[in-house]
Parts: C-alpha cells; sequence; structure tokens
C-alpha cells in the first residue's frame, strides 16, 4: 500500500492515470494558493482557499513522510528522521506554516505567524515537483552548471573590473565604488537606466566598450541553456524511441 502511494506522490510514469491526476491536482492547488497574493484586498473566498489548499499540502507532507523510506531506498527509521531536513520537505513545511495564523486565530502567540506569511510565495516552487518541463530545465541547469559557472564567474570579473575602471577614470561621477559597480552591472547587461553615467570622453569610451562586451557575455548563458535543452529534449525522444521499439520486438516474438 505504501509503495502504491509512493509510486503516486513521486514523478509520474507512463500511462499511470492516478499519479498524474495527483501531479495535476497539485499544480493547481498551488496556483490558486498564491492568487490572493495579486490582490491587496482579503476576501472571505481567500480564507477558504487557503484551507482547503494547506490542508492539501499538508495531507502530501505526511504522504511523503510515511513513505520517505522509499525514497531513500532505505528500509531504516532513519529515512523518516532525514526527511524532514531535505529541501523540498523544507518548502512543503514554509508553504504550509503561514496558514496556522487562518486555522487558529484565536491564539494570540499565533499571531506572531503573521511575519511568516509572506514566506506564502514560496508556494510556487512546489511546483518545480509537479511539472516535467520544469524538471527538464534543471536537467539542463545541472548538466550545463560547469560551463554557466564559468561564464558568470567571467560576468562577475568583468564587472569588477569594469567598475575598478570607470571609478578611477572619472570619479567625480560616482560617489562610492558600489555607484560604479551598479553601472558596471546596468552596462553589462545594456540595461542603461541613465541614473548613474560618465561625462567625460574617456568614461564615455568606456562604457562603449562595456555595453559591446556585455552583449557578447550576456548572450553566453542563451546559447549553452539552449544547447543544453536541446541535448535533453533529444535524450528524451530517443528513450521513448528505444521503449517503442522494444515493446515492438516483444510483440513480434513467437
Amino acid at each position: 500500500m505504501r509503495k502504491r502511494i509512493f509510486e503516486i506522490i513521486e514523478v509520474s510514469k507512463d500511462k499511470d492515470r492516478l499519479s498524474f491526476l495527483y501531479d495535476v491536482t497539485m499544480l493547481l492547488a498551488i496556483i490558486i494558493s498564491i492568487v490572493p497574493l495579486a490582490f491587496k484586498e482579503t476576501y472571505r473566498a481567500f480564507y477558504y482557499i487557503d484551507v482547503v489548499t494547506t490542508i492539501l499540502f499538508i495531507i502530501d507532507y505526511m504522504l511523503r513522510l510515511v513513505t520517505a523510506d522509499y525514497k531513500f531506498k532505505k528500509k531504516t527509521a532513519m529515512a523518516f528522521l532525514l526527511y524532514p531536513f531535505t529541501f523540498w520537505a523544507i518548502i512543503d513545511l514554509v508553504s504550509i506554516l503561514p496558514t496556522i495564523t487562518v486555522l487558529n486565530s484565536g491564539f494570540k502567540l499565533l499571531r506572531l505567524f503573521r511575519v511568516v506569511k509572506t514566506f506564502r510565495i514560496f508556494r510556487i516552487f512546489k511546483a518545480f515537483r509537479y511539472s516535467k518541463s520544469i524538471r527538464i530545465i534543471i536537467n539542463v541547469m545541472k548538466n550545463s552548471k560547469e560551463a554557466l559557472l564559468a561564464v558568470g564567474t567571467l560576468a562577475i570579473s568583468y564587472i569588477l573590473i569594469s567598475a575598478l575602471i570607470i571609478f578611477n577614470v572619472e570619479p567625480k561621477s560616482f560617489k562610492n565604488f558600489f555607484d560604479a559597480i551598479y553601472w558596471a552591472t546596468i552596462s553589462l547587461t545594456t540595461v542603461g537606466y541613465g541614473d548613474i553615467y560618465p561625462v567625460t570622453n574617456a568614461g564615455r569610451i568606456i562604457t562603449m566598450i562595456s555595453s559591446i562586451l556585455g552583449i557578447a557575455i550576456v548572450a553566453l548563458p542563451s546559447g549553452i541553456i539552449t544547447a543544453g535543452y536541446l541535448n535533453e529534449i533529444n535524450k528524451k525522444n530517443e528513450n521513448i524511441n528505444e521503449t517503442v521499439i522494444c515493446k515492438d520486438s516483444m510483440k513480434n516474438e513467437p
């Protein structure tokens, strides 16, 4: 029974309708639960939304807790002790806690949890678990982490060097080094807000060079992520084709 529950609440497999239905239900609950964050006013309907979705999140949390040994592949009590400290378990707990003040408004001490209500936005991170598209993107980020880390290091180094140069070339336009870093970041991304800008010819030349090089640096992560995404899609298609071929060969066997 617990094994089947684990199969349902984890990533849905092909043709597992219950698992697919569970994923869809949780995605809808997450989306509905963050709708009230888009309104300044508090409506009565939001109270019921908060209560119902929180009950679903609590049930989801408890089901994952009681099947933690299957997740860790350890048939010991240690799995149940470790699960609450995992990343997703913490996200689940943070998404549940803010509603405590709604369910127990009579306790004055629980009013302290109103500060935690701002953490309700973390509920959106629960969607990562149930979306296959987001899981593909996460895999792309994991597989390309070395290349992205190299680009990130290059970008940070470029910002610091550009800031150091402009800060010394044009000290009157920048009150402190942080202003220079802010300018370098804006130039790197080619946004150009115009609130801080150089006024001398030397500073303007540096700005032009910074903006041109910034375009190249900003374009690198896009190319890396796009290539990784295409590779991930190709792998998925290859796995599907292999599965189809295997099924066809089994059918043709006498």
